[in-house]
Order: C-alpha cells, then sequence, then structure tokens
C-alpha cells in the first residue's frame, strides 16, 4: 500500500513544511513556552494558507542534539504537537532528533500523528553527537508493541549531516530500506540547504519504479519541478523562513525566523504548473 498517497490523497506533488521548534526544555536558549507556542502556530498559519499538504514538527534547534532525547524533550515535544493537531487542518509529522524512533512514534501514537521521520534505517552513520547505526527490526518491533502499525514511517538514506560508515552504496540503502518496510524514502544534500544530487535521485527512480520518494533539504522556488521529475515530493522549511542566511547558524537561519506565507504561495504555485 501507498502510505504517502493515503495520508496525502496523491502521489505526486507532495508538499511538506517543516515547523522547527525553538531550542526546547533545558536548551539555553528555551524562550519559554508562549513564545513557542505563539511561534509554532504562526508557521502552521503560513504553511496552510501557503497550501501545503502536511507538516512535520522537528526539535531542530535542540543543539547539540543527543541521539536519544531526555523527558523533557519528550514532554516539549508532546505539549507543542498537541497544540498544532488542536487546530491543523492538514495530516502532521514528526521527527525527534537526531535519531530518536521510540519518541517520535510514541508521539504519533499519543496524538493520533500520520507519520515520522527517521533519518537512520539501515546505514551506520558518525553524526557530532555520536555513531549511529540503524536497526529496522527493532524500529518494527517497537511500533508494533505500542499499537502502532498505522502510522507511516518515512526513513532518510544518507543522511545528511553526517559521514556514512556502512559500506552500502545510494542504491544498496534504497533496498534495503524498502525490504525492511519503510514507507517512502527521504534523499537529502550534504547539509541543510542543500538539495539532492539530480543524478543520484535520477538514479534511485529508475532503480525502484514507482516506490514514493521525498527531497529533504534544499528545496526552494527555483529548484522544486526539476526536482519532481524524479520525487513524489518534499519536506521544506528553510527556504521559505524569512530573513537572511545566518553563516554563523548551525540550521541556516535562526529559530526566530518565520515562514513567510508569499515564499510558500510561490512554491506551491511552480508545484501547479
Amino acid at each position: 500500500m501507498n502510505k504517502l498517497k493515503e495520508i496525502f490523497k496523491k502521489e505526486k506533488g507532495v508538499v511538506i513544511g517543516a515547523i522547527h521548534f525553538p531550542p526546547l526544555l533545558g536548551y539555553q536558549d528555551f524562550p519559554g513556552f508562549d513564545t513557542a507556542i505563539k511561534n509554532t502556530l504562526e508557521d502552521l498559519q503560513s504553511f496552510e494558507s501557503g497550501g501545503v499538504d502536511g507538516v512535520i514538527v522537528e526539535n531542530n534547534y535542540d543543539t547539540p542534539h543527543k541521539v536519544e532525547v531526555g523527558p523533557e524533550i519528550v514532554a516539549s515535544m508532546t505539549y507543542l504537537t498537541e497544540k498544532i493537531k488542536s487546530v491543523a487542518k492538514v495530516p502532521i509529522g514528526i521527527s525527534v532528533l537526531w535519531n530518536d524512533y521510540k519518541t517520535a512514534l510514541s508521539i504519533a501514537k499519543v496524538l493520533k500523528l500520520q507519520f515520522i521521520r527517521l533519518p537512520v534505517f539501515v546505514d551506520i552513520v558518525k553524526t557530532n553527537y555520536g555513531t549511529v547505526e540503524g536497526n529496522p527490526e527493532e524500529v518494527l518491533v517497537f511500533r508494533k508493541h505500542i499499537g502502532a502499525e498505522d502510522v507511516a514511517i518515512f526513513t532518510d538514506i544518507h543522511v545528511k549531516h553526517s559521514q556514512i560508515i556502512s559500506k552500502h552504496s545510494v542504491i544498496e540503502s534504497v533496498n534495503l530500506a524498502i525490504e525492511q518496510g519503510a514507507d517512502a524514502l527521504i534523499v537529502t544534500g550534504n547539509w541543510t540547504g542543500d538539495a539532492p544530487n539530480i543524478d543520484e535521485l535520477k538514479k534511485i527512480r529508475e532503480k525502484i519504479q514507482n516506490f514514493p520518494i521525498l527531497c529533504g533539504s534544499g528545496v526552494n522556488a527555483e529548484n522544486i519541478k526539476t526536482l519532481f521529475k524524479y520525487a513524489n515530493g518534499a519536506i521544506v522549511s528553510t527556504s521559505l523562513k524569512e530573513g537572511k542566511v545566518d553563516s554563523k547558524e548551525i540550521n541556516i537561519k535562526p529559530y526566530s525566523h518565520r515562514i513567510d506565507r508569499q515564499k510558500v504561495e510561490i512554491l506551491l504555485a511552480k508545484v501547479r504548473q
């Protein structure tokens, strides 16, 4: 079954807006929940009014990340995501960085979210936060354990912000992820703001035919039509934020920059063309 089509009621041209939470409870720059809620709902409104098909929430600014988050982040993300869920008109997903599938699936189960993003599923990668080894069997066992089989798992392949340790080629990782139960594949560039390599994306599409592919970084109004020749959709945020790039910011733009509704509308107009 095509979970992407089931969730978004279409299998091509899917645009998912990423809502980046500010630094959360326990981090030095945590702005308080009133500010976090205000910013989160503003971004949701800009995404929805601009025409996206869904949103995904992430603890993007919890740096340095932890491979598995603590209870303060679990509580923060559950609280903020519930605020979104109570008013959102589009499907919602969640990614708990850096690779905490247990928390992501648990929050999705409790709040009835439709999907999670998992950076490492079948690969082994080295990050600034430690070496992360994917274990798809454990992911699926846990999902079944909590009765969350209806929550789709969208998995990155050779994910950004990491060095690949495993010896699998991109195509080998793609095949492994599909065999192990991924519901969609996410292809990224090397860093936030970097688009996927178009030749690599084309090669993956040729190998896996109709299996869903999402672009997970670097998508903007200038390249989306080209990328969508091979991808079913994209997860987009940074290019849709107001303001300029900050070279000192690991996430390219600071958490204080909101999603610009007009940029969302321009992006979606390109997709509809």
